[in-house]
């Protein structure tokens, strides 16, 4: 491992995605409670499955590197995550916020673990750079999955609201997907 400096903020950074993950759990908690719709909340579960996971690793960790969780770090993203609960449970347009946060939330994570990922490599901690691709992998495919959801999770809230709206028409063939689940235009070639 690297120098003692370099690896003090590597610690710092594995307890910033415990503390983050540990919120995380929380927020889908609340956001299991608010989501009436059979297959999205299995999705939930499942994500929760998986970021339970996150956060048992990143603790593992946390012991191998001899650190503790941070208490002030979780004690804010966990009040943090706390309002955000009770929040939803009177608000309206649950599901497509509720996907709105959840996405941003997927990002922010992904996010972090690039960050974790690479200082772990400069810090020459190939287990922790291991852990951070792995749970950016999980991360990922939730982001893709609500970004393949977008119309469904209106039509839930339209349904929630009692609005009666027409369906979406499909979607024009001149718009192509990226790999993060964005559309993009697509251009045309010259000869």
């Amino acid at each position: 491992m690297a120098d003692r400096k370099l690896t003090e903020k590597l610690g710092d950074y594995v307890q910033d995605a415990h503390a983050m993950e540990t919120s995380v759990l929380q927020m889908l908690d609340s956001m299991i409670a608010t989501t009436t719709d059979p297959r999205i909340r299995e999705d939930l579960e499942r994500h929760k499955g998986q970021t339970e996971k996150h956060e048992e690793r990143l603790r593992n960790r946390l012991e191998q590197l001899g650190r503790d969780t941070s208490t002030r770090k979780e004690a804010q993203t966990i009040v943090s995550s706390l309002m955000k609960g009770v929040v939803d449970q009177v608000r309206g347009d649950k599901a497509g916020k509720n996907a709105r946060d959840g996405f941003v939330t997927e990002h922010m994570e992904i996010a972090s673990y690039e960050l974790l990922e690479r200082l772990a490599e400069r810090a020459g901690d190939r287990e922790t750079a291991k852990i951070a691709r792995t749970n950016r992998r999980d991360e990922e495919a939730m982001a893709k999955k609500i970004a393949g959801k977008w119309d469904k999770f209106i039509d839930l809230t339209l349904e929630e609201e009692g609005i009666d709206a027409p369906k979406p028409r499909a979607r024009s063939t001149s718009r192509q997907t990226t790999a993060r689940g964005r559309s993009r235009p697509m251009t045309s070639r010259r000869r």
